[in-house]
C-alpha cells in the first residue's frame, strides 16, 4: 500500500476514535467558556475549550514530528 493510503487510513481511524470519545466526554462546557443569553440571541465562545484543544493538538503534532 502506498504512503498516502496508509496516511488516510490512520487519519480515518484517528477521527473515528475522537468521534467515539466525544460521544462520552462533554466538551465545551468548561469554566472559562463565555455564554451570553439575551432574549432570542445566544452567544457562545469556548475560550478554555479552544486553549485545551490547541495544547493537546500541539503535543500530538510534536510527538508525530519527533517520531518521524
Amino acid at each position: 500500500m502506498s504512503g498516502i493510503g496508509k496516511m488516510l487510513m490512520l487519519a480515518g481511524a484517528g477521527l473515528f476514535i475522537v468521534g467515539l470519545l466525544l460521544q462520552f466526554i462533554k466538551v465545551g462546557k468548561l469554566p472559562g467558556d463565555i455564554l451570553i443569553k439575551k432574549g432570542n440571541t445566544t452567544f457562545y465562545f469556548p475560550i478554555m475549550t479552544s486553549i485545551i484543544a490547541s495544547v493537546v493538538l500541539s503535543l500530538i503534532f510534536y510527538l508525530i514530528g519527533k517520531w518521524k
